[in-house]
């Protein structure tokens, strides 16, 4: 009975122990804290911001320049997963049919340029979007990969693959090769610039390092790649959204504007740059889409204010830094 006894003590201890072994192997994910030092800036050097692109001065004076952006992505990245559900494909569809002729309808009242960074299977599903556009001859049409893709989880030959693809797309149906891209699914890997380099891109707006434009340094070289960030607050998808159903729970988009225009505020006084992003899907409900309204307007009193796409300011800022191709 106590020889029983002791093995099932035993038998207990062990599972525990075990247990309790595996447990600190699945938790033990933070290989960084054994890194050298040598390891450490080596992992955080890859990409990098380098010196500040602000300029002296704006176009004819401005104090600030303004670039109004739109990702559309509209159903892609759930294609890209093989997710076909319908009533969350149709809220991907509501952007190219319904949000996407509202926002160009905004930009004509206003007679304000924007850039849309458009994926190339958004543009395979509705192909009628970049071509009405286009049209208006003021817009800009930079890449969003092919597919949304999430680039951090793909191995460079596939992501280049699929940046050649898309910059093929873009430029087929554009009638020009984009010169900017932004990071498909907010994503970008460790090649993604490198690769962005190589195809002849401009410039990038999917960082954050600083909110002014900059020159990203690759490997701690500067690049001449110019980056015009990006920041998820200044972006409606996080506020505004909720995974798979539409609209998020916030109960007004009233206070996510608030903070997009107070964010300009500090870009105006500062003299620099104020990147929005927004996307067609979203910001083209009729209860977001007074809200863009009211912004435009707000942005368009004050004095000095340059609204300008991706590309116009990002070849003035190299032309200003002597950073001519």
């Amino acid at each position: 009975m106590r020889h029983t006894a002791f093995t099932a003590a035993g038998i207990a201890a062990f599972i525990f122990v075990a247990g309790v072994t595996a447990q600190q192997a699945r938790q033990d994910n933070q290989p960084g804290r054994r890194w050298t030092e040598a390891q450490l800036r080596d992992a955080a050097g890859h990409v990098r911001s380098g010196r500040s692109l602000t300029p002296k001065t704006w176009p004819n004076g401005a104090r600030v320049a303004v670039a109004l952006t739109f990702n559309i992505n509209n159903s892609a990245n759930q294609l890209a997963r093989g997710d076909t559900a319908v009533v969350a494909m149709t809220f991907g569809e509501f952007g190219a049919v319904q949000g996407l002729p509202r926002v160009l309808d905004l930009l004509d009242q206003h007679q304000v340029p924007a850039t849309f960074f458009v994926s190339g299977v958004a543009h395979l599903v509705d192909p009628q979007m970049v071509p009405e556009i286009v049209k208006r001859n003021r817009h800009e049409i930079g890449v969003l990969g092919w597919s949304d893709e999430n680039a951090a989880g793909l191995e460079e030959a596939e992501e280049s693959r699929l940046l050649t693809r898309a910059i093929a797309s873009i430029t087929a149906v554009s009638g020009r090769k984009p010169a900017g891209a932004r990071g498909p699914s907010g994503t970008v890997s460790l090649q993604t610039m490198g690769l962005l380099q190589k195809a002849g891109i401009v410039y990038d707006s999917s960082l954050q390092a600083r909110d002014e434009p900059y020159e990203l340094l690759l490997e701690g070289r500067p690049s001449r790649l110019v980056e015009l960030p990006n920041n998820v607050y200044r972006n409606d998808l996080r506020f505004l959204t909720s995974a798979r159903t539409g609209p998020g729970l916030l109960p007004s988009p009233e206070l996510v504007f608030e903070t997009f225009r107070d964010d300009f505020d500090v870009a105006y006084e500062e003299g620099t740059l104020f990147v929005l992003t927004l996307h067609p899907h979203v910001v083209g409900m009729r209860s977001r889409i007074t809200y863009l309204d009211a912004l435009v307007h707000y942005i368009k009193r004050k004095p000095g204010v340059w609204f300008a796409t991706g590309e116009q300011i990002a070849r003035y800022v190299k032309q200003q830094a002597g950073l001519t191709d």
